[in-house]
């Protein structure tokens, strides 16, 4: 058994958007990679005292780790797209700690036959099943919808466990052409991301609000655009006349996120709000992209910081059915602590967000293990937290 407690926090963030902030709290302790109590020091005192690893806040912000839910990998701690090695890795000290892929689509040669499309999603979630780079969790292999795929496709792929899907990068003439691939998807517990706006890599095409009422996907995908934002119109005619969940992400266009979420906030659509960072991309290899875009909503939207970092969290685990997100019990213990950075005028995390500087991160916890302190991405948190025992080969990772 091993165990695991962060204790010290000055704010404890729960992932839920409802209640962002847990009162009163101020500990969280897990077991065997899962959370078993969420609450105060105090009366959770011989649980502290019996815990392998001990980690003090010290007064800091204990929040779920951040869901990319939409990030490019292919096979291995590779990007191909910006020949980089190691970028998983170096999204965990971003506070990134678990992402989400929307399809391989970077892989070179990438194919368009039946076979070759099954084999690369059931590669990719097989070998991701296996590798945690940096410590976080991959949830690869989300099979490109392509025309010649069948139901009977989707039955192998559903007995082989693969659970994503994405559309709009096909060889289909015409994009409203591929409803009946989305709907064979969904049948056999496939969530199904689309592309949405502008083309962005030569073989996709531009998706309009037309189309994606056609198809009625479960997530579109970058509505803030990807890079190219859909007109204001046909947004909101998805906000308002569908369910889907309304992604917004790093790389696409700021001013579009920032409407969208005041317009989501201020008509109770905030449950269907996911961030995710659409990187890497020709955007390049963004580690901070993830926490930079709830940084930039936060402060440019003047919505609750903790409730902007839950779409990045919560919103997403609840959307795609991920076991972390939530600081509760039961949940994956994926934490972060992060304070406000040297030199911010905040006196914290959520008011350096609020505010739009990137908090400092001094430690992250993936699977109930703690694998960094001192990002050596963000800036330097203002308090860093206090380990039992030492671990100066985790501190040596950072600045």
């Amino acid at each position: 058994m091993t165990s695991i407690a962060i204790v010290g926090g000055g704010t404890v963030l729960s992932g839920d958007y409802q209640r962002p902030v847990i009162a009163d709290a101020d500990t969280v302790l897990a077991v065997d990679g899962l959370i078993t109590a969420v609450g105060r020091q105090e009366d959770l005192a011989e649980r502290v005292a019996a815990s392998e690893v001990v980690i003090d806040a010290l007064g800091a912000t204990i929040a779920p780790g951040l869901i990319d839910s939409h990030c490019h990998v292919v096979l291995g701690d590779y990007t191909p797209r910006q020949k980089t090695v190691d970028f998983l890795a170096s999204y965990v000290h971003g506070g990134i700690t678990s992402v989400v892929s929307p399809g391989e689509i970077h892989a070179p040669g990438r194919p368009h036959d039946a076979v070759g499309v099954k084999a690369l999603a059931i590669a990719a979630r097989s070998c991701f099943a296996n590798f945690r780079p940096g410590g976080m969790t991959v949830h690869a292999g989300a099979v490109v919808l392509e025309p010649c795929l069948t139901d009977r496709d989707f039955a192998e792929l559903e007995q082989a466990g693969v659970r994503l899907a994405k559309f709009g990068f096909g060889l289909y003439e015409n994009p409203a052409d591929g409803y009946d691939q989305i709907r064979a998807a969904q049948r056999h517990g496939i969530t199904v991301m689309c592309h949405s706006g502008g083309a962005s890599i030569p073989g996709s095409q531009p998706i309009t609000p037309e189309h994606l009422l056609h198809l009625a996907p479960d997530v579109c995908g970058h509505i803030n655009g990807g890079p190219t934002s859909l007109p204001a119109a046909g947004v909101d005619t998805i906000i308002e006349e569908t369910a889907m969940a309304l992604q917004l992400v790093q790389a696409g266009n700021l001013r579009s996120a920032v409407r969208i979420i005041e317009k989501c906030q201020a008509e109770d659509r905030f449950d269907r709000v996911v961030i995710g960072s659409d990187t890497p991309t020709g955007t390049g290899v963004m580690p901070l992209g993830v926490i930079k875009t709830v940084a930039e909503l936060s402060s440019l939207s003047g919505i609750d910081a903790a409730r902007v970092w839950a779409a990045a969290t919560g919103n997403n685990a609840r959307v795609w059915d991920l076991p972390a997100g939530f600081l509760r019990a039961g949940s994956a213990a994926d934490v972060i602590v992060m304070d406000a950075p040297w030199g911010s005028t905040a006196t914290d995390a959520l008011g350096a967000l609020s505010i739009g500087d990137i908090p400092g991160i001094t430690a992250v916890v993936t699977g109930g293990v703690l694998r960094n302190l001192t990002s050596r991405n963000t800036p330097r948190a203002a308090r860093l937290v206090r380990v039992e025992p030492d671990m100066p080969h985790l501190a040596a990772t950072g600045h």
